[in-house]
């Protein structure tokens, strides 16, 4: 009986190796024909966890965004006829020095395809006095781009390709923005090609910067470099925010304090634009100065809000309606002013031609006045 034992561990012993050796090399032949066989591997690669990428990745923003942001190659021609033309026709100071300002000059930037049409939005500064302007999409196309008009006062421009199948991004709410959402800069920062960069609002309404006539900036800490001028911010579901504009910068690089036009603000210049070939703007004919202590002595002020007018075009809309220097407008509209870039910017927008109500305080008397606007004139800085 030991003997039969003993035999039968032997067999059972070899059946299991060679189960174990034909399971570890040849899975499929235990298994019945047209059933796949089971894989164990010990390393196995990370499954994407879904199309959004892993949490907290901004993966579709940015794809969803990219495709509408371009790069945009301006070349203006050699300046003639200028101080120093005059030794340029110098042989002898072409020898020494060679042919000044010979090289055509050349910008770069960025901006949104905001329209099937070919529209463009960009920064004004980007094309400004461009002969040339070269647009170069994600997919690598190219286009000669024609300006179709622009507003030095916001900094803004409007730009026009002829391209099929153009991505257009899809235009946010910007005026419900809040301090700390988090945004997304995209554009072609020093010409290295397109950079997504992320960061939160770090403030609204910021104006007062000498930047443009009429500011409302959005100020992010998105990395924004010389060439994103013209791009976009976007939320985190890609759509526009706003067009990138400047920087605070000693160095001139990013500082984390970067500015960006709102897409409220931008959309209103895109169709008045594109619509009228510029943007028309209200105009009352005031000199405003921001109300200080001293200010409201002089004049025996009351109060300590408002904008206090220092001077009145005489004929003008306002002096019509019966501004007088020393008066002091708190509201236009019913929307409140504080400062004069407020008060410039409530009274751009305003209809030329149709009457809006002014909240006035003259001395210790309140008063409302209503000021029918005229359009505004070419522009002079800091002046409404």
């Amino acid at each position: 009986m030991k003997r039969y034992w003993l035999l039968f561990s032997q067999t059972v012993t070899v059946l299991l190796a060679i189960w174990f050796i034909v399971a570890t090399l040849k899975p499929g032949w235990l298994l019945s024909s047209g059933q796949a066989a089971p894989t164990v591997a010990l390393f196995q690669a990370p499954s994407d966890r879904s199309a959004g990428g892993p949490p907290g990745s901004f993966r579709l923003a940015a794809q969803k965004a990219s495709a509408a942001v371009v790069s945009i190659n301006t070349s203006k021609a050699p300046k003639r006829g200028q101080s120093g033309s005059a030794l340029n026709n110098d042989p002898w100071f072409r020898f020494f020095f060679g042919d000044q300002d010979s090289e055509p000059q050349v910008g770069l930037g960025s901006g949104v395809i905001v329209s099937e049409s070919g529209y463009i939005l960009t920064n004004n500064h980007v094309i400004e006095g461009a002969d040339e302007i070269d647009v170069i999409l994600n997919d690598s196309r190219h286009a000669r781009a024609r300006v179709i008009g622009s507003d030095p006062d916001s900094d803004l421009a409007v730009l026009k390709i002829e391209l099929d199948k153009l991505p257009v991004i899809v235009l946010g709410n910007s005026d419900a923005l809040q301090v700390g959402d988090p945004v997304l800069a995209i554009g072609n920062p020093f010409g290295v090609g397109q950079t997504v960069t992320s960061g939160i609002v770090s403030a609204l309404g910021r104006n007062q910067l000498g930047i443009n006539t009429f500011e409302n900036f959005i100020q992010t800490d998105a990395a924004i470099n010389p060439g994103n001028s013209g791009g976009a911010l976007v939320d985190a579901s890609g759509n526009l925010l706003g067009i990138n504009t400047a920087i605070y910068s000693r160095s001139g690089g990013n500082m984390g304090i970067g500015f960006a036009i709102p897409v409220a603000t931008a959309q209103q210049v895109l169709e008045s634009i594109v619509r009228d070939g510029q943007v028309t703007r209200g105009w009352i004919g005031v000199e405003p100065s921001d109300l200080t202590a001293e200010l409201a002595e002089t004049f025996g002020v009351k109060t300590e809000e408002g904008v206090i007018i220092t001077g009145v075009l005489q004929n003008g809309p306002a002096a019509q309606a019966g501004i007088r220097p020393g008066d002091v407008i708190t509201r236009v509209g019913g929307q409140p002013v504080r400062n004069v870039s407020e008060l410039l910017t409530r009274v751009a927008a305003l209809k030329p031609g149709q009457a809006a109500p002014f909240a006035v305080q003259r001395q210790n008397q309140a008063l409302d006045i209503n000021i029918t606007p005229g359009v505004r004139p070419t522009p002079r800085r800091m002046q409404e």
